[in-house]
Order: C-alpha cells, then sequence, then structure tokens
C-alpha cells in the first residue's frame, strides 16, 4: 500500500508519538484513500496508508502496558502483500486490550486477492465459446477465484465409474471418447477429485499416455490406503478431473494459466463479465496469531472486519488431500504401507494404522494458537481457500509453527459462508491435541456464541460448520449452522482410540503396535452445546448428523438444540462417544434416526443420557435404556404441525440470540401453541374437546391475539369459556377450549377428523399467523 500523492504538512516523530501516548485511536485507511500518509498523525483526517505502520505504531502504543490501544480502520478494501501476524509484542499488557475494529460505520475489508479487470473475448478461430480471458500476470496459483462473491467452480469433466479402471499407480481409459486427455498440455496440473462416502479426496496428475493416467505421489498412494479409499468407498463413488483449459465449457467455470498469466472464465447466464466483481486470491492465509508457550499472543480483540480472499494450495502439491475426515489428511510417503497396499489396504490393515499419529489439519485463513484472551466480535470469514477460523489446530495447520495453547478464544457474532472448508476448527488431532507434552497446550475455554455458519464447506465437502477435536472447557451455544454438505457441529477425535485403556476396536486393527495405550483422560472435557439451531445439513456425504460425537467427553452436554431437516441423523455417537447428556433438543424431520451410536467392533460408546428430547422420527439405533450405562427415558414423539408448548420454546430460543438474532424467522414464532384433545366421545354425534394453549416464548408483549378452529364439514365448533386475552406479557400463556360435535353419521371406524386451529397474533408492528391441526378419531376408529 503506497502512501497518497495528495500533499501534506509532515508530522515529526515526536509529534506521531505524543499523539499515541494521548490515548487517541490509531486510525488507516486503504491504499489510495485522500490524506493517508504513514508518515503523517494516524488521525481521522491524516490517516496511516499502511496496516503495517499502524501495527507499528500499535505495538509501540501497546508497549507502555498502560492502557488499552485501538486501531480503527476506515471503510474500503485492504489487500495486504503478505499475512498480518500478531505475536507476544502485539500483545496487550496488564491486562489492556488492543483493538482492531471497524471505524464507526465502515465495512472494512481484508483480501488476500486481487481484482480482475481488462476481459476480453477468448474466440480461437474466430468461434463464439462465451469464455473470456484476462492477463493476470505470473509467479503465483490459486485453487480459487471468487465472482460476485459466490466461489466459481474450477473447470471440470465428471468420469463415469465405469470409464476407468482404478490402479496402484493410477486408472486406465476404457471409453474412447476421453482418448483426447493424452493430448492434453500442463496435464500435472490437472486434479483427480473422489466424492466418496464420509471423505473427498484429491490428488493431482503426473501424466496420462494412452490410457494410462499416471498420478502423482504419494498422493494417489494415501487416497488408496485406509478406509473409504478410491477404490474401496462405502458407496458409489463420483469420480472428476479438474483444472485443464479443454474442460472449461460450463457457465461459471474458470481456468487459471500460471505460464501465460492468463485467467478464463465463462461467465453464467445474464453475468456481464465487465462489470463483475472478479477476485484471484494470491494469499493462503490472511491473520496469524500466536507466539511461543514462554511468550503468547495476549489481549487482542477485532470487531467488525472481513476476512475474504484467500486460496489453499496444499491440494495441489504430490501430497494431494488424502482426506480422513473433517478436514484431516495423510500426507508424505508412510513407511509402513505394503507393497500390496492397493488391494490388501483398500479398507485398512496394520500399516495404515501407523499413519494415524502424523495425519495433517487443513490449514485456515486466520489462525490463532499460543495464545490467550483472544476475541472476534461482529466479524465476516467469506470466500475463503479452506477453513474459515482455526483455533489451537497442529503445529502444521499454524504458519506460525507452533500449534494448540489457545486459551480464553471467544467468537461472538461472526458470520462464515461461501468458503471452500469449513467454518471454524478448534483443537489439534495429534498426540500432543489429546496427550499434551507440555500443559501450557492444553486448548481451554473456548466460547463460540451467536453466530452463523451457513453454506460453506464448497469444495472440501467433508469439512464441518465448526468442529471441536480436543479442548477443555469449550461452549457453542446459540449458533446458527445451516446448508453444510456434510456435519454441522462435531465434537471429537480419535475414535476413541485414544481414551484411557484404549480401544477393542484398534487393539485388533494393530494401532498399539505404534502407540502406548494411554491409562489418563484426554483434553476433552467439559464440553457444552446449548441453543443452537441446525438445518439442512448432511447434503453431500454420509455418516454425519446435525450433531456428531466421537470419543469420551466427560461432562459433556447437549441440550436444547434444533435440528431440522438433516440428510442422515440428528445425533450420530459415533465409535467411543461416552459422558454425554442430551436433553430437551428439537429433531424435526430427519431422514434417519434422530438418534444413533455406533457399536460395532467391541467400542466403548455408551453412558448416553437421552432424556426429554422432542422428535418427529422416534427411532433409535445403538443406544437402549440400560444397556452400556445409557438411559434412555421421556423422549416425546411429536408433529411439526402440533409442536408442544416445551418443544416451540426450544426452537424459538435456538440460534443467535440479542443483538445477533436478526430478522424474524416465521419457523420459530414467538409465541408456542398447542391442541389437546379430551376423552374420546363414547357414541356418535357426542361431542369432544379441544383446548389451545397458547404462550409468549419472547421478550416482547404479543397483541392482537386470537384463536380460530376449523373443522371437516359436518361437525360444529363453539367456543366454551371466554376467548384468549388479546394481549400476552412475556412469558405469559393462556388456553382457550372449544367443543367439537361429530354428526350422527360419524360411526365409520376408519373416520377421522382434523381440527385446525390459526392463531393470529402481532408483535410490535409485525403480524403473524400460527398453524395448528390435530386429528380427532370418531367412536371406534383405530387411533
Amino acid at each position: 500500500m503506497r502512501p497518497s500523492p495528495v500533499p501534506h504538512r509532515r508530522t515529526s516523530a515526536p509529534a506521531r508519538a505524543d499523539a499515541v501516548r494521548a490515548g487517541h485511536p490509531i486510525v488507516v485507511a486503504p491504499a489510495g484513500a485522500a490524506n493517508a500518509d504513514d508518515e503523517g498523525p494516524g488521525d481521522g483526517d491524516r490517516p496511516l496508508a499502511t496496516l503495517e505502520e499502524a501495527q507499528r505504531r500499535a505495538r509501540d502504543a501497546a508497549a507502555g502496558g498502560n492502557r488499552d490501544v485501538t486501531v480503527l480502520l476506515l471503510d474500503g478494501t485492504y489487500r495486504p502483500a503478505s499475512p498480518l501476524r500478531f505475536g507476544a509484542a502485539d500483545s496487550g499488557r496488564n491486562g489492556h486490550t488492543v483493538t482492531w475494529k471497524a471505524a464507526p460505520g465502515a465495512r472494512p475489508v481484508l483480501s488476500g486477492a486481487r481484482p480482475v479487470t481488462g476481459w476480453e473475448p477468448d474466440d480461437p478461430d474466430g468461434a463464439a465459446t462465451g469464455v473470456y480471458r484476462a492477463h493476470v500476470g505470473t509467479g503465483f496459483d490459486s485453487r480459487q477465484l471468487y465472482v460476485d462473491g459466490i466461489p466459481a467452480q474450477r473447470a471440470r469433466i465428471e468420469l463415469a465409474p465405469g470409464d476407468i479402471t482404478l490402479t496402484p499407480t493410477g486408472f486406465t481409459i476404457g471409453n474412447p471418447d476421453l482418448a483426447y486427455l493424452a493430448t492434453l498440455p500442463d496435464q500435472g496440473r490437472i486434479d483427480f477429485q473422489a466424492m466418496l462416502t464420509f471423505t473427498n479426496r484429491f490428488a493431482p496428475v503426473r501424466s496420462i499416455s494412452g490410457s494410462t493416467v499416471v498420478m502423482r505421489q504419494p498422493a494417489w498412494d494415501n487416497n488408496t490406503y485406509g478406509y473409504d479409499t478410491v477404490q474401496a468407498p462405502f458407496r458409489t463413488p463420483r469420480f472428476f478431473l479438474l483444472n485443464s483449459r479443454s474442460f472449461l465449457d460450463e457457465p461459471g467455470e474458470w481456468y487459471l494459466d500460471t505460464s501465460a498469466g492468463t485467467l478464463y472464465y465463462k461467465p453464467l447466464p445474464g453475468q456481464d463479465v465487465s462489470r463483475a466483481r472478479v477476485e484471484l486470491p494470491r494469499l493462503e492465509s490472511l491473520v496469524q496469531i500466536g507466539g511461543t508457550y514462554d511468550a503468547p499472543a495476549r489481549d487482542l480483540r477485532f470487531e467488525g472486519l472481513t476476512f475474504t480472499g484467500t486460496t489453499w494450495l496444499r491440494p495441489g502439491s504430490p501430497d494431494g488431500y488424502a482426506n480422513q475426515q473433517t478436514g484431516v489428511f495423510v500426507s508424505g510417503v508412510q513407511p509402513h504401507r505394503p507393497a500390496d497396499a492397493f488391494t490388501s489396504c483398500s479398507s485398512g490393515c496394520t500399516g495404515f494404522e501407523a499413519s494415524r499419529d502424523g495425519w495433517e489439519q487443513a490449514a485456515a485463513a486466520v489462525q490463532v494458537s499460543a495464545a490467550d484472551d483472544i476475541e472476534f466480535a461482529g466479524c465476516t470469514f467469506v470466500n475463503l481457500g479452506s477453513v474459515g477460523l482455526g483455533i489451537g489446530n497442529d503445529a502444521g495447520a499454524h504458519a506460525t509453527g507452533v500449534g494448540l495453547g489457545a486459551h480464553r478464544v471467544s467468537v461472538v457474532g461472526s458470520t462464515f459462508t461461501a468458503s471452500s472448508g469449513g467454518g471454524i476448527v478448534v483443537g489439534g488431532v495429534g498426540p500432543d491435541a489429546h496427550h499434551p507434552s507440555d500443559p501450557r497446550m492444553v486448548n481451554s475455554d473456548i466460547v463460540l456464541r451467536d453466530n452463523r455458519v451457513h453454506a460453506t464447506a464448497l469444495e472440501y465437502l467433508d469439512q464441518a460448520a465448526i468442529l471441536a477435536s480436543y479442548v477443555t472447557r469449550l461452549t457453542i451455544a446459540h449458533n446458527y449452522v445451516s446448508d453444510m454438505p456434510y456435519i454441522g457441529i462435531g465434537l471429537g477425535y480419535g475414535w476413541g482410540a485414544n481414551d484411557p485403556g484404549g480401544s477393542p476396536d484398534y487393539l485388533a486393527r494393530g494401532l498399539y503396535d505404534f502407540r502406548p495405550v494411554h491409562d489418563t483422560p484426554t483434553t476433552l472435557s467439559d464440553v457444552r452445546v446449548v441453543g443452537n439451531h441446525v438445518r439442512n445439513v448432511v447434503q453431500a456425504l454420509s455418516e454425519a448428523s446435525c450433531l456428531y460425537t466421537l470419543s469420551a467427553i466427560p461432562r459433556g452436554v447437549i441440550d436444547e438444540n434444533y435440528c431440522e431437516n438433516s440428510g442422515q441423523y440428528g445425533l450420530y455417537f459415533d465409535e467411543g462417544s461416552r459422558y454425554l447428556s442430551v436433553s430437551r433438543n428439537v429433531f424435526l424431520d430427519t431422514a434417519g434416526q434422530w438418534a444413533h451410536a455406533n457399536t460395532q467392533n467391541g467400542n466403548h460408546t455408551g453412558d448416553l443420557a437421552l432424556i426429554e428430547n422432542y422428535v418427529t422420527d422416534p427411532a433409535v439405533t445403538g443406544v437402549a435404556d440400560g444397556d452400556r450405562g445409557n438411559v434412555v427415558r421421556g423422549n416425546v414423539t411429536v408433529t411439526r404441525g402440533n409442536l408442544p408448548i416445551e418443544a416451540s420454546r426450544v426452537i424459538y430460543n435456538a440460534g443467535p440470540t440479542g443483538p445477533y438474532r436478526g430478522a424474524p424467522d416465521p419457523g420459530r414464532p414467538p409465541v408456542g401453541a398447542f391442541l389437546a384433545a379430551g376423552p374420546a366421545p363414547a357414541t356418535a354425534g357426542d361431542p369432544a374437546t379441544v383446548t389451545a394453549t397458547v404462550r409468549n416464548l419472547g421478550d416482547r408483549p404479543v397483541t392482537g391475539l386470537t384463536v380460530s378452529i376449523t373443522v371437516p364439514g359436518g361437525r360444529r365448533a363453539e367456543r366454551t369459556g371466554r376467548p384468549v386475552r388479546r394481549v400476552l406479557p412475556p412469558g405469559a400463556s393462556d388456553t382457550e377450549t372449544w367443543r367439537i360435535t361429530a354428526p350422527e353419521s360419524s360411526t365409520t371406524p376408519a373416520d377421522h377428523a382434523a381440527v385446525e386451529a390459526s392463531v393470529i397474533f402481532q408483535v410490535g408492528e409485525a403480524g403473524h399467523v400460527l398453524d395448528r391441526s390435530l386429528t380427532l378419531t370418531a367412536p371406534g376408529a383405530p387411533r
């Protein structure tokens, strides 16, 4: 970022220091802003011109340890040439905080991308292809492109499983229509993608000759090794080849020719590429927060900032992305891989177990490790090449080289969306994550509250909206999670193999030939998952749920969450899940069981308490009352059309709260209503009673409240007693009872009558209608 050429009067170094000592905020503007100057006072009239100078001055101001320091970012887009790193020298001292925040009314954006302009049609030989090209320069690569805020699809073709035959070195092509692949240039830039059951894998091509495709190593070896492998998935796979100019034939696709420095893009229908906002990333991370265990980063706050415009290049390296689950992958040559592993280890083997302690995690765009008292408030993480925010991950996922050690980190009121990877990952997966060699490595006291994580993990489909592996004292409360390909909220790692006494399953697999059986608990404990709204998850992969757990979680609590429209389970207690209390949650319209536990192969899954939950599908598998220390009682089967008041309360309170709640959600109204029928009439023509109970669940008065009843033809509905009160204060309830009289002709056993109720009310200026239904059964009819 260069200072503005606008003339100005120089300010001396002592004057700049006096301004900082005076306690005024440090003000910085994006490149090209009028009056911006790194030699100036850094105030509202003459802001600084670079984030680097703002960081230097904030560091100097914080060094005194006698006051809070604030850096205000003015409106606009900041494009640093390298990631911003915050260490011990950038930290608050003596209880003071250094805050980087949006100036009042501003929406500053930190971007690792550069805008692309100068588009022209790319029409070889005069043929109109609809593809455009722009010169973007050389010396960099990117696996991501963002167009008008949407991640664009790299050019690709789909391969039917029958088109190819997988081999230990790659695959052979059996479909003659694909013979052209051998003629393609830049074959080493082509990727193979395998969308499998719970993994989504990438491996780069080495060469294509005739019908033989040879893959890069060790990526191919690692992707054909273990479980849910390319050659032995647990369901029908989908295969793709990506990243060749020849594949660019669908609107919204792109390709980057790194040698020529040319970007190609085919616009979506109606999209004018000359007017579109096209962003091509240069950086893999934007902010790196961390020191050492002796001198951690501390007392830093980031407020109202947008982080955007990164890529992640590791999957294109010789390692590829040998995905195992939720952003964890095998890398490097595996010394215990047998020569015949393509067949003997396609669904696990002893040698594969040796790889587990070396698994790596996807690196986040914003990273926090070896850090205390860090807060993100009201920030946005969008259009990022991998995970949005990584907190206390393993060292390999942190550019500082120091992993874990995150203490008292909070993420509040922030949004994570439209990125290649998941939203938030807390914790590591390696040995020091679960049994640290230094107690300062333990991740502890993490709070994720009132955030929105939705429509993300668009490329790395295996990643969760929120994942917490190993952490002590974690709160995940009142977040909104939606539209995810795999898991909504995931807790734990290790499949129970790291818990005290180990796992019988992994003993049989041979894991403990390569590591000890631990006799002490892991660092995962005291986890509270409360009041979250999770919907529309498990949309692409499988073996997943709204809320997913692995391994023992002593004093784990899952209470009053609302899960709707899961593509598979509501709750999945995977291998070794233990010591969890699950109460007063609501699970509506799960495609599979509302609760399922994996108890196969002697693993220790159990000690689970499922109490007083509300479900539309009553099926539970693997969790039986009295078995394995489990308690299952008081769970209620409900319908969407007549939810109990308590279920409606959980639904209304789920998701972000207070100033983060957002606009009214018709699916979570501030009033609960429940219809209850009196005893069935003894004979035809006798009346039945229906009582509507209405409660104000919100914190504002309900006005204009009325209840109306509709019954099928031939029946009569008469109110008995007074109607509900027109005004209900917060927390108040009222009832209204109706007498329903059936006609004499209602004697057929199959005769059922659906009573419909409409509850009409207002909260402030907003009007609401809440519909409820109840089926009455005529005398003698089966219920």
